[in-house]
Parts: C-alpha cells; sequence; structure tokens
C-alpha cells in the first residue's frame, strides 16, 4: 500500500542542516512490526507514523521509533509530526494549539504564526536529583573530564533517561571527545555573553556498542531548560545551539511562560514529500 510520506527537518530553516525526521503520515493498519522495521529501514534518529487520536481531547496520535525500539516521547519528533500532520492537511480545535496524543500522554503543541515556529511544552521530568556517584563517575570517564571540569550535574530524564552535566563554557562542551557510552549523557555550557546563542548543547547516546551524537534534541534541551531555567542559571528565555560539532546549526528557542510551563520551540521544514510502499 502506498502511504503519504516525508522527510523533514527540525530545528532548523536551511535544510539538511538541523534533525531529519522520516514521517508516514497515515499509518493505520500498521503492526508495531511492521513500523520497526521501517524504522530499522530508514536508519535515521527516529521515524514517526500518524495515526487517529484515541483520547477525544487530542488532534492527532504519533507512535515514535529509532532503530531498535519504540519510544514514549522525544522533541524532534513531536515538532515535525506536528508540522507533518498540518502539511498533510490536519485541521486543530484551536488556532494556536494542537494536542499530540504519544506515550506519555497529551502533548500541547504551540503554533506562532508571526515567525512560523511550533513548539512543545515539555513533559515533567520522571527522574531528577543528584547523579549516584559511580553512575557520574562512570559518565564523566565516557567524557573525558574530570570533577574539576564539570560545574553541575543532574538526572534530567523526561523519557530517554538523560544525565545533565553543566561544564563552565560552550568552548569546553565543543571540545568533548567521548569515549564508548551505554548512557544517554547531555552535555551544556555557556556561550559569551552577546553571542547569538546562550548556551551550547550535545548529546551522546549508545549506538552498536559504540557513541553517536544526535543533532539536535528536543528532549533533552526541554530537560535541560528545565534544570537550569529552575535553578536559576539560565534566564526565562534563550537559544540554545546543538549540532555545531556535525555540521549542523540547530537553534532551539526555549521559554518558559508565566504559568512555570517550558516551551521548547524551532523551525520546521519539508525536505522530502512523496509515498511510501508500506
Amino acid at each position: 500500500m502506498l502511504r503519504r510520506y516525508l522527510d523533514v527537518d527540525v530545528f532548523t530553516d536551511q535544510p539538511y542542516r538541523g534533525n531529519p525526521l522520516a514521517v508516514v503520515v497515515d499509518g493505520d493498519g500498521l503492526t508495531t512490526e511492521e513500523m520497526q522495521r521501517f524504522a530499522h529501514w530508514t536508519n535515521l534518529s527516529e521515524t514517526v507514523f500518524l495515526l487517529p487520536p484515541t483520547d477525544p481531547a487530542a488532534d492527532y496520535r504519533v507512535r515514535i521509533f529509532d532503530p531498535m525500539n519504540e519510544m514514549t516521547f522525544a522533541g524532534h519528533p513531536t515538532l515535525g509530526s506536528c508540522h507533518a500532520w498540518l502539511v498533510a492537511g490536519g485541521t486543530s480545535r484551536h488556532a494556536d494549539r494542537v494536542v499530540q496524543e504519544c506515550g506519555v500522554g497529551l502533548v500541547t503543541v504551540a503554533r506562532d504564526s508571526a515567525n512560523g515556529r511550533l513548539a512543545f511544552a515539555a513533559p515533567p521530568l520522571r527522574r531528577s536529583g543528584p547523579l549516584e556517584p559511580e553512575e557520574r563517575a562512570d559518565a564523566l570517564a565516557t567524557l573525558g573530564l574530570g570533577e574539576a571540569d564539570v560545574v553541575d550535574s543532574a538526572w534530567i530524564d523526561n523519557g530517554p533517561g538523560w544525565m545533565g552535566f553543566l561544564l563552565p563554557s560552550a568552548e569546553a562542551v565543543l571540545a568533548i571527545r567521548p569515549g564508548a557510552t551505554t548512557r544517554n549523557i547531555g552535555v551544556v555550557g555557556p556561550h559569551p555573553a552577546g553571542s547569538e546563542c546562550a548556551v551550547e548543547v550535545r548529546a551522546f547516546f549508545p549506538l552498536n556498542g559504540l557513541t553517536a551524537e544526535d543533532p539536535v534534541t528536543g528532549s533533552l534541551n526541554a530537560s535541560i531548560a528545565q534544570w537550569l531555567i529552575g535553578n536559576g542559571t539560565l534566564p526565562a528565555d534563550y537559544v540554545a545551539a546543538q549540532g555545531t560539532v556535525l555540521g549542523r546549526t540547530g537553534r532551539v528557542h526555549v521559554h518558559r511562560d508565566a504559568a512555570g510551563d517550558t516551551w521548547i520551540g524551532g523551525a520546521v521544514i519539508t525536505c522530502v514529500e512523496g509515498t511510501v510502499s508500506l
């Protein structure tokens, strides 16, 4: 069966400079095994399938897969799937909001008509607080860092299991050359005052016994914002850069509103559109 298909680039307004996402617009009738097989074939960090919602409060439902597993939530698939749903003719109940149903429940995506960006409301952290000494030591060894190289660290897990490390500068973040890891590790450091972006972010995760780096990571940026805005390290509004080492120009727009919700936003553009046989 031919199904509508898009490759979109998330957290960028320049084609092929953000984080790509494969989107099967009509996932109805596909089994979990078929979805996983296709996600393994695309070999992108995530592939998503759009489905009718099961919750009456949602506009659409999404299932998210990496090449090996299904995920309950991820940030760039949230924005990318919303973009694809709108491109495919989806109409939300509210002009400036779309409600996505996924493994963690309902996630609200805001539409900014002024700049065309989408932003999702960050889900609550599932795990927070200090890292255990052994976990921290193992992660520091992976990053090639010592205790004196780190300003702060914490569990910042909103689904993928992120461990967060704050370094003293963006330069220190960009200098990391990681070893093998079995954990999902996020690293952040500030750019000099007056720079285009407030911080530099990098995301490392295990893949086939090696360490891979994600180009631009919505879930990590969401948990970093909740952690560092929450403790006063970062302001309520800022822009994060990610993907620099990989030749990408990811830009993540962060906003903490008066109600205390953290919004993670960015541009999304369509790079490939057609059909796929599934």
